[in-house]
């Protein structure tokens, strides 16, 4: 597939009016030095602010550690591909420009990106490139050959940004989506834990699925641990069924913080399932107490758009459009409130507490672009979080 001149829409545009916005540029700088000398002042032009590698590295901390910390307060992240892969970290097995493409797929990040042509890629390099490219919804790509055609490109994409739609396109689905539901579970893979769950389901549209063979070769344990969602010293589980593999996450207490039941935790990752249908499902405990879980109506749209963000930063959905729902299991022992993680609660007043209610849960009848992985999280997780609430049986 033609990469060049390709816009897939992963950012956010309304967010980039009326104001600066900080781009990371990212690269290796061997075979990019005249390249990357020559954007700072560019974006400085447009009215925007650089930041790149070369600005930090005189400072205590590891060049890793300064340079994802730098990307994290970016708005955008911008990649330029050249020849080189760069210097592999130990601890992560891959480069620092490899590194920031992840953190920035976890953060949903904007990202722009630049393949130089008439240059011979390494090995590694050509791999991370099919990787990057491999998205071909989900990120800007183009290429160039000299530098005055990628400055000419990253004026115009810029300027593009500044005024383009929202990234988000839905489409009314004409057949209701198979989606395999865990809700009426008992407990998640490996815990017997019973409390109420939080679980988002991401499936492709028109997608084949995977055989037995396929689903095994994709190291479901390592894309979670790549993430940097689970610490590597956390032991995860897994277990596998004709229909998917899953990894369940151990819950933990805040880092430096006894584990006690009865005081406020937040929600938690429990587990991570792909089907051989390509649906990624993440479950989570809700925040909560000893008196039960609650559904805050601000906390919970960012556990959701946590959960979408991570389902990206898998790197499995490829594809063009994918159906999104969510749904929560055990309502009965759940209350719409406000979470505080400091205070327990004293009292609770549950709707239809010891009953037997019906699991929440979305219904998609649209599809949306893969978008709703990264820049338009927010936006979905919104929605989600909204048509969760609405269902509660206190508002009934």
């Amino acid at each position: 597939m033609r990469t060049d001149d390709r816009f897939a829409p992963e950012t956010n545009p309304q967010q980039w009016r009326h104001r600066s916005v900080r781009i990371f540029i990212s690269s290796v700088r061997k075979g990019l030095e005249e390249e990357r000398d020559a954007l700072p002042g560019l974006i400085s032009a447009l009215g925007h602010t650089p930041v790149q590698f070369e600005d930090f590295t005189a400072q205590p901390t590891p060049s890793r550690e300064a340079c994802l910390k730098a990307l994290r307060s970016a708005d955008v992240c911008l990649f330029l591909l050249g020849p080189n892969y760069g210097h592999t970290f130990p601890e992560t097995g891959q480069s620092a420009t490899h590194d920031e493409w992840v953190a920035a797929q976890i953060a949903g990040m904007p990202r722009l990106v630049y393949r130089k042509l008439g240059v011979t890629f390494e090995p590694a390099q050509h791999e991370f490139t099919r990787t990057v490219e491999a998205y071909a919804t989900g990120v800007f790509r183009d290429s160039f050959r000299t530098t005055a055609e990628l400055q000419r490109k990253v004026v115009a994409k810029v300027r593009e940004l500044e005024s383009g739609p929202s990234p988000l396109a839905y489409a009314k689905l004409t057949v209701p989506p198979a989606l395999h539901w865990s809700l009426d579970d008992d407990t998640p893979s490996g815990t017997s834990d019973q409390a109420p769950r939080l679980e988002l389901h991401v499936a492709p549209v028109d997608f084949a699925g995977y055989s037995a063979r396929e689903l095994a070769e994709l190291h479901l344990v390592e894309r979670i641990r790549r993430t940097g969602a689970v610490r590597h010293d956390v032991a995860l589980s897994t277990s596998r069924t004709q229909e998917y593999a899953a990894v369940a996450i151990p819950t933990s207490a805040p880092a430096g913080q006894p584990r006690q039941w009865s005081a406020p935790h937040p929600g938690q990752l429990v587990e991570v399932r792909l089907f051989k249908t390509g649906q990624i499902s993440t479950r989570a405990t809700l925040p909560g107490d000893s008196m039960g879980s609650v559904l805050d109506p601000e906390a919970l749209p960012r556990q959701i758009t946590d959960m979408l963000k991570l389902t990206s930063a898998l790197d499995i959905i490829r594809q063009e459009r994918i159906v999104v729902a969510s749904g929560v299991s055990n309502p009965a022992r759940t209350t719409i409130g406000t979470f505080n993680p400091h205070q327990a609660r004293q009292s609770v007043q549950m709707a239809g507490f010891g009953r037997s209610l019906p699991a929440l849960r979305t219904e998609p009848d649209e599809s949306v672009s893969l978008a709703a992985l990264a820049a338009g999280a927010e936006e979905v997780a919104s929605v989600l979080a909204r048509a969760l609430i609405t269902q509660h049986p206190s508002l009934a």
